[in-house]
């Protein structure tokens, strides 16, 4: 027999509700647990998580290790989220009351972690685990977090590439730059020598002297010469041995001489700047 229906009539209005509702089905209110630290280990049982409905738990890996993929088995009703970097973190979401499903971590390190998920909303225990250390169980998984990665997250190898493509397009750049700077000098260079200098050239050419310029930073004298005559700078009337390079009959001087003069025993020729000269 149907229950009886109620009607109520108001302003010309007929609703029809029924003669008794259900109450809805109790809830307690979610309460996150401390941090908590899970051993796993591959042959042994997978842990259990205790998840919240709509509420986060955080899955932490060892700090050597980081997340290179995960594998869930029901990604409808659970959400996996590892951000946007390849990082140690990942954070597990139930949407359905009272789900389950199994989770596979494989680490970059090539380390695999397996854990069972359970949302906990029916639990007499309103706690759920809001944050979980994992912690490798067997000898080989802890030796290779010592060893270089094996696998490298797609985000850090497009970075890779990226940072790899743009010290590649820096140095080119810089090259370009250097080659244009040394032109640029070549192409002025002329134009920074000066022969300004004069001697007794019937001297010089008894030591062999034949040409003496400069530049901006050095004095340079070019000659045939025999024997290497010594060089020495005038100042106030005083020759001083100076510090030169040598090579096929050319002396480079690291600085612009004024005066100065060569002499082997005691053959000499004094040279001079001339103020005005080319």
């Amino acid at each position: 027999m149907k229950p009886p229906i109620t009607i109520i009539v108001t302003c010309g209005l007929a609703l029809a509700l029924p003669a008794a509702t259900h109450a809805a089905p109790d809830s307690h209110h979610l309460l996150p647990s401390a941090p908590r630290s899970i051993t796993v280990s591959e042959t042994a049982t997978p842990p259990v998580i205790r998840a919240g409905l709509l509420q986060s738990t955080l899955i932490l890996l060892p700090e050597e290790e980081k997340i290179a993929t995960v594998f869930g088995g029901d990604t409808v009703d659970w959400v996996f989220d590892g951000g946007h970097v390849a990082s140690r973190f990942i954070s597990i979401k139930p949407k359905l009351a009272n789900a389950t499903t199994d989770i596979h971590i494989i680490s970059d390190h090539g380390n695999e972690y397996t854990l069972q998920m359970e949302e906990v909303t029916s639990d007499p225990d309103p706690h759920f685990d809001s944050k979980v250390f994992i912690v490798p169980g067997d000898k080989a998984a802890k030796d290779r977090l010592v060893q270089l990665p094996v696998f490298v997250p797609a985000a850090e190898l497009d970075q890779a590439r990226q940072e790899a493509a743009a010290a590649k397009a820096a140095q080119s750049a810089e090259v370009k730059a250097e080659a244009a700077k040394a032109e640029m000098y070549r192409s002025q260079y002329p134009g920074t020598l000066h022969f300004d200098y004069k001697w007794d050239e019937s001297k010089g050419k008894e030591l062999g002297l034949q040409e003496i310029w400069r530049d901006d930073k050095f004095t340079y004298l070019r000659g045939h010469f025999e024997e290497t005559p010594a060089l020495y700078e005038l100042k106030d009337g005083k020759g001083s041995l100076i510090n030169f390079d040598f090579n096929a009959g050319l002396y480079t001087v690291p600085k612009e001489l004024d005066d100065g003069y060569l002499a082997i025993g005691k053959k000499k020729v004094e040279f001079h700047r001339v103020e005005g000269g080319k």
